[in-house]
Order: C-alpha cells, then sequence, then structure tokens
C-alpha cells in the first residue's frame, strides 16, 4: 500500500492531520496535471494551474465532511471531477450578461471570426458528459481524466484500473459518443 493510500485511509478514519501530510506528497502530481489542463486553454485565461490545484484542494479535503477514498484512482478521479467542476463554473461565470457574457476581449492581430469559445466547449462537454455518465459511467470517468485532468490514456487506465486495452476500446466509444452528441447540440 502506497503512502498516500494509507493517507487516504487515515483521512477516512478522521485523523485531522493526514490531509497536511498528503498534499505534499500529491501537489506536484496535481499541479502538473492541473498545468497539462491549462496549456491546453485559450491565452488570456486568468486562472493559474496553482489556483486550480488549490481550488479542487479544497473541495476535495477542506470541507470539513469525512471523505471516503478507495485508494489513489478514486482520488485522482475526484480531483478530476474537482477540476471539471472549477472550469465549468468559470465558464458559466463569465457567460453571464452581467459579468459580460456577450462581451469578448479580442487581439485584432488573431481575429478568427469560425471560432468558438473554449468556454462553450468545456460547458458542452460537461453537459455531454452528464448525459454519457448515466451510459457509460467509466467512459465518463475516462472523458473527464483526459479532458479536464490531460492525463495521457495510460496514466487514465491505470488510475481507474483498467487494461490498457479495455481503456483503448471505452475511450474510442465515449469519444466517438460525445463527438457525436456534440455535434447534435451544434
Amino acid at each position: 500500500m502506497s503512502n498516500v493510500t494509507q493517507l487516504l485511509n487515515a483521512i477516512d478514519a478522521g485523523d485531522p492531520k493526514a490531509s497536511d501530510q498528503l498534499l505534499p506528497l500529491v501537489y506536484e502530481e496535481l499541479r502538473r496535471l492541473a498545468a497539462r489542463k491549462m496549456d491546453r486553454e485559450v491565452s488570456g485565461q486568468t486562472l493559474q494551474p496553482t489556483a486550480l490545484v488549490h481550488e479542487a484542494w479544497l473541495r476535495l479535503v477542506g470541507t470539513g465532511q469525512p471523505q471516503e477514498w478507495n485508494g489513489r484512482g478514486h482520488f485522482f478521479g475526484a480531483a478530476a471531477e474537482a477540476m471539471r467542476r472549477i472550469l465549468v463554473e468559470r465558464a458559466r461565470h463569465k457567460a453571464r450578461l452581467k459579468h459580460g457574457g456577450e462581451l469578448k476581449r479580442v487581439d485584432l492581430d488573431s481575429v478568427d471570426l469560425a471560432a468558438t469559445s473554449e468556454d462553450e466547449t468545456i460547458l458542452a462537454v460537461s453537459e455531454a458528459l452528464d448525459r454519457l455518465a448515466a451510459r457509460d459511467p467509466v467512459g465518463a470517468e475516462l472523458i473527464k481524466l483526459r479532458f479536464f485532468v490531460g492525463l495521457s490514456q495510460a496514466e487514465a487506465a491505470r488510475l481507474l484500473g483498467l487494461p490498457d486495452r479495455t481503456a483503448g476500446r471505452v475511450w474510442a466509444f465515449a469519444r466517438a459518443w460525445l463527438h457525436e452528441e456534440l455535434e447534435q447540440t451544434r
């Protein structure tokens, strides 16, 4: 059993010091994952990977409620979901009219009239993922880990406890389903 798993079990048992010990062990990996995700975001983002990790961390262990982690994979899956929700909330917040949702900052040197906004993409993917989770929960988790956290297929498969070939099949189905779902909403 890894140190991370032991600390997750201690958090489950209600040890208040365990979360303080867990953060240094997982912080760099979470930050690397957040940085990978933020690299794919449109330029001009005000959210930095460090802030994304901190916000996700607060949602994971800072609630004051006992958490039940079934190991490293479950923890990082929950981290992926927390990051997804943060990005979706930011996209919704920015899209509201009272926050200038219809107004867009435009760099005149790089105007592309056919481009869709990253916020619209995040919202559409999130809504489609909710529908996919009802049909294929493992596929939805795999998409979350790959799209919102930026894990490779092998990393996501390992965290979900899937063989690489199975993860490949699940990824192919979930990606095709998600693509079809997104095309129907356009």
